[in-house]
């Protein structure tokens, strides 16, 4: 985690990197954070992947800060799903409900 440094990131992701780093603190900040610097944060972040998109560095970038990872999941999900989330955990939780809904159904019958 967290593999990219500002120093080492190429320019065009210095400040992805940076807000990256901030979003990450301000997630496991053991002190309450306030809402409009949080909000500020994601917002000025989601303009940088906006600007990233398609970009080879994007997924180096996702993989080192989780916090990253989700908030671009968040923002692609209407595209793309869980697009960055394991398919076998998502595949396996998606059957078992099947069987459990269908196990009640027929219980229910």
């Amino acid at each position: 985690m967290n593999d990219i440094k500002p120093q080492a990131a190429p320019a065009r992701l210095a400040v992805a990197v940076l807000l990256s780093q901030l979003l990450q603190r301000l997630d496991h900040s053991p002190m309450s954070v306030g809402a409009e610097q949080y909000r500020s944060v994601v917002r000025h972040l989601a303009e940088e992947l906006e600007q990233l998109n398609g970009d080879a560095a994007l997924p180096r970038l996702l993989d080192s800060f989780p916090a990253t990872a989700e908030l671009y999941e968040n923002l692609n999900y209407r595209h793309a799903g869980l697009c960055r989330s394991p398919m076998e955990p998502a595949l396996g939780a998606e059957l078992q409900a099947r069987q459990v809904i269908e196990r009640v159904m027929r219980t229910a019958a």
